[in-house]
């Protein structure tokens, strides 16, 4: 009988009950926010019933905050909507008793930056969010869903999940990349090699010498990008590294030794058996940049925008002729030295403290181009007050660029942190989507040196060369 994986002792430990070919999954914890919770709530409310599971339940502010003026709270954010979703959050998690960290509490920030550095996400559980890229929590073995809203209903009133199982898939990754050329870069050339559907709806478990030489900052990085390859979540089994990390966080707990102990045995057996095996090199990769609308719509910095004609796909032929026409470009363009407007070095993908000490190594001693507005969003109140006492808030400041309050900002869209149409933005975040940050707007996926690179160019450029 063949070994198990990850995902097999993860989902076989989490398994309530089985209903032919979908299971009742308990969950650990519950992240919320406030776009996708209101209307959970609303149908909770409506059939009487309470919250299963207060203490396993987190609730942030995160997707609508401004990253300007937080102090003065909800009442002062501008969009009634955003305002009214904010101020339901509220009112649920007091009427349950769910703990929330508040506009402009240092502990705040985008959900999947603050609930590892809380020492939340543990290896070996379970974590649900009304957000697509909580497969992030996946860097510490956690086995993390992005989940809509009729779930999130299903969990509060719970504390489970009904769920077919996901086939398993290893990503290996060979070799190794040396600064700045970054776990970011990483993820793109692996979405770059298998496509936005190269693993879809499975759950992809990241493996090889390459992720086992990441920080956890960069494996948060690696797994948050796994949505975008079409996965349902990522893994990586725990080692030294994870343990090292959540010893900072929880080291003083009694149980640390037979915790630890029990993270650092948790891993796939070595016969265990995957649905879809993939290897990527690392040796060879360099820094990347998107060019289109999708992810996986990337070439190396010192590399050309593909010509649509060279491929014989119909379909595949046509969403990059539409790609290259809402960006603006022609075939054959090399991406490098393409003028930009805006930078945003923020997101989930790329606002941890060593996302932000990576920028601003390249910025210090420089300034931003003339004409080029750049923002930096801290992930959390922490990440900010961190960046802030180790002076790199200082270096961002001096060069030019904004140093704003933690929130997702750019990424999404749904605050006032928006491209103008037509604006071209060399951004840190994890999607280029038509519109995703400012209808109109063109977003350049890289990683936050390359970014940092382009503010000081105000084009697109090899940051090795900087």
């Amino acid at each position: 009988m063949a070994g198990r994986t990850l995902l097999d002792r993860i989902w076989d430990s989490h398994c309530v009950a089985q209903d032919g070919s979908e299971a009742l999954i308990y969950v650990d914890l519950h992240l919320l926010h406030e776009v996708t919770s209101p209307q959970a709530f609303a149908g909770l409310h409506e059939a009487r019933r309470s919250v299963r599971a207060p203490a396993r339940t987190l609730a942030l502010f995160d997707h609508n905050v401004p990253t300007e003026g937080q102090e003065q709270g909800i009442a002062a954010v501008a969009d009634p909507e955003a305002r009214a979703q904010l101020g339901r959050l509220v009112e649920n998690s007091e009427r349950h008793g769910i703990e929330r960290f508040a506009m402009g509490d240092p502990r705040n920030g985008i959900v999947h930056i603050v609930a590892p550095e809380q020492g939340r996400t543990l290896p070996g559980t379970t974590i649900v969010c009304g957000d697509s890229h909580t497969s992030t929590h996946g860097a510490f073995g956690a086995l993390a869903f992005g989940i809509g809203t009729s779930q999130i209903e299903h969990v509060l009133a719970t504390q489970t999940l009904r769920l077919r199982k996901p086939p398993a898939m290893r990503v290996t990754i060979t070799g190794a990349v040396t600064a700045p050329v970054s776990a970011k870069d990483m993820a793109l050339g692996v979405l770059a090699a298998i496509g936005v559907d190269g693993a879809i709806d499975h759950v992809i478990e990241f493996a090889g010498p390459a992720v086992r030489a990441l920080s956890m900052e960069g494996r948060m990085t690696l797994c948050n990008l796994a949505i975008e390859m079409g996965a349902r979540s990522a893994l990586i089994a725990p080692d030294a590294v994870t343990i090292a990390y959540l010893a900072q966080r929880l080291g003083h707990l009694p149980d640390w030794p037979q915790r630890s102990a029990a993270w650092a045995a948790l891993a796939s057996d070595p016969d265990a058996v995957f649905a879809r095996e993939v290897t990527v090199s690392a040796d060879d990769l360099g820094p990347m940049v998107s060019w289109g609308t999708t992810p996986a719509q990337v070439v190396p910095v010192g590399g050309r925008v593909p010509d649509p004609a060279k491929v014989a796909d119909g379909a595949a032929r046509r969403a990059q002729e539409r790609a290259l026409a809402y960006m603006g470009l022609r075939p054959g363009q090399p991406i490098a030295g393409l003028p930009i407007d805006r930078v945003f070095i923020g997101s989930c993908t790329n606002s941890r403290i060593e996302d932000l000490r990576a920028a601003a190594e390249v910025l210090r001693g420089r300034t931003v181009a003339p004409g080029v507005r750049a923002m930096v969003v801290p992930g959390s109140g922490l990440v900010r007050a961190q960046a802030e006492a180790e002076g790199v808030a200082d270096v961002f400041v001096a060069a030019g660029l904004d140093w704003r309050q933690p929130g997702c900002s750019m990424c999404v869209g749904m605050n006032p942190d928006r491209l103008a149409p037509g604006e071209r933005c060399a951004a840190t975040s994890n999607r280029n989507f038509e519109n995703r940050q400012g209808t109109g707007g063109r977003t350049h996926l890289m990683s936050p040196a390359s970014a940092a690179a382009a503010a000081v160019a105000g084009r697109i450029v090899d940051v090795r060369e900087v």
